[in-house]
């Protein structure tokens, strides 16, 4: 992909952006996109030297345009060093965990961190935020047909209640982004993904693919009756670039394909995969099986981003699990239908 394959504010081939928390699962992805576009990358992580950033290195465009800072999201001395010179950062980083003290306090402190260091440097023109559907969904009182879109927000008195702590964080330093960018004078735009899923670029199995090999790996038994909204890690990225690029971008953007339910899943994993033991049964066979909610991904769309099928996705994430040795090769599955027409 080129530089001039998106309507851009300038010239992407001269032009430098960090990314917070460069090694991560989006951000690997995002990296992989900004390299193909031209872009520099300042990237941060934790420890350059690590072994778990090699994969980092070894994208295309890594050696002549790739930079890795070591910086924590509470060292705001640190970020600052990392953004200065850029033109645009990407905040992905972020703590994921249900724990209070681990989640809320640095996810709310170091975004403010990324703001105030982006508006010190002088030389960032926007900042897109890597927020999350759990600061959009989380809403007992929400009806059913009610189409979950961007003017939604998570009820916080409902996360403390039932101590998702998650979904909590990502609201409270969403809410606080916003504030802060404004007060900075900082153009913010917000990306909200929710679970993500495709092919891994990163050596090592994240939390929300967790949430599909455990039905491969024999480790789950039964589906739990619920749903779930997935998306696509290649669209993810694409969206974030999207929104950087596009001048009149502006708000929360939901990047989100489908929603399913969870025995849904279970199918389309068995259909291409039967040779895993994937669970047939349902863990609560007393209430009425949980309805897909409405989920608007218009915004996205109108800015030419076309998702990817969910069932790509899911075929797309078993087999890197195999490529990676995550998962045994048990059999030779059969090739994947361009159509994907065993979903038919």
């Amino acid at each position: 992909m080129t530089a001039g394959d998106l309507t851009t504010v300038t010239g992407a081939e001269t032009k430098t952006v960090c990314v917070t928390g460069a090694g991560g699962y989006i951000a690997s992805w995002l990296v992989k996109l900004l390299l193909e576009k031209g872009y520099t990358v300042k990237g941060t992580v934790r420890n350059p030297d690590d072994r778990k950033n090699d994969h980092l290195r070894a994208l295309d465009g890594a050696k002549e345009r790739l930079i890795l800072c070591k910086a924590d999201l509470l060292d705001y001395d640190a970020l600052r060093l990392a953004i200065e010179g850029c033109q645009g950062v990407f905040h992905t980083a972020s703590p994921v965990t249900d724990d209070p003290e681990e989640m809320v306090e640095p996810a709310v402190r170091g975004t403010k961190y990324v703001i105030d260091a982006a508006a010190d440097v002088g030389t960032v023109r926007r900042i897109v935020f890597t927020s999350s559907i759990g600061a959009v969904t989380m809403d007992p009182n929400r009806a059913q047909d009610v189409v979950v879109d961007e003017s939604c927000w998570s009820d916080l008195e409902y996360c403390k209640k039932t101590k998702n702590w998650y979904c909590y964080g990502k609201a409270v330093a969403e809410k606080a982004a916003v504030e802060d960018a404004k007060e900075r004078g900082i153009d913010l735009v917000v990306v909200n993904p929710v679970l993500v899923i495709g092919p891994l670029l990163q050596p090592t199995v994240n939390a929300s693919i967790m949430h599909i090999l455990k039905y491969l790996d024999g480790s789950a038994k039964k589906y739990t009756n619920a749903v779930q909204a997935y998306v696509d890690v290649r669209d993810v990225a694409q969206a974030h670039v999207r929104v950087y690029e596009a001048e009149e971008a502006s708000g929360r953007y939901l990047c989100a394909e489908s929603v399913l339910h969870r025995e849904d899943v279970v199918r389309i994993l068995a259909k291409f995969f039967p040779e895993y033991p994937i669970p047939t049964k349902c863990s609560d066979e007393v209430n009425p099986r949980k309805q897909p909610y409405k989920i608007s991904n218009k915004r996205l769309r109108d800015l030419g981003l076309e998702f990817t099928p969910v069932s790509e996705s899911l075929y797309e994430t078993v087999k890197s699990l195999q490529e990676k040795g995550h998962l045994p090769i048990l059999s030779p599955s059969n090739h994947f239908s361009a159509n994907y027409m065993l979903l038919d």
